[in-house]
């Protein structure tokens, strides 16, 4: 059962919990995709995804100490029941065995602009100051996140096509030996 979120009521606590769970959410669901894809060289896909996911820990990490700091050890009233899935986490079908790094870049970069999306349309709902500032600043960061991420873009090959191991001469996905057993 979901529970709709009341965006215009929500105080400064709950909107810290609500942003902890949206980045806890993108760094299981890229770490779920890590695991998928399975690494298969240094900086394939799989390690794209496992940075990212690094990246969502340490982002929900700072928002969990000023939470923390705030107010202490006080109970959270949000679940995500309450707010939905995938607001930063990228979409569960979109991990594709032998993907490019520059296709899990892009994978990322889809999920920051729906972060960016969803807390700039939150926004006209905000009625308390402070909160409406945080919601602000939340959304700001996913711009910068856009930034760093468009920053990247370079360092990888401008191409979504699979991408199989150099080893390998066909993408097969499994070798299967017949083995004999005598008794």
């Amino acid at each position: 059962m979901t529970i709709q979120l009341d965006f215009a009521t929500l105080n400064l606590q709950d909107a810290l919990d609500m942003a902890v769970l949206i980045e806890k959410e993108a760094e299981d669901r890229y770490l779920l995709f890590a695991d998928q894809i399975g690494h298969r060289y240094p900086g394939d896909a799989a390690n794209f995804f496992t940075k990212m996911a690094r990246n969502e820990q340490r982002h929900g990490i700072e928002i969990s100490e000023r939470r923390r700091l705030l107010f202490g050890d006080a109970p959270s009233r949000i679940t995500t029941n309450m707010i939905g899935n995938d607001i930063e986490a990228p979409d569960p079908g979109k991990a594709i065995r032998y993907m490019s790094p520059r296709h899990a870049l892009e994978v990322a970069m889809e999920s920051e602009i729906k972060a960016y999306e969803f807390y700039n349309s939150i926004l006209q709902f905000i009625q308390d100051d402070t909160v409406r500032e945080l919601i602000k600043s939340l959304r700001d960061e996913e711009a910068e996140h856009q930034k760093l991420l468009n920053e990247q873009k370079a360092r990888y090959a401008d191409t979504l096509e699979s991408d199989f191991d150099p080893e390998i001469t066909s993408p097969t996905f499994f070798i299967y030996q017949k083995v004999e057993v005598f008794l």
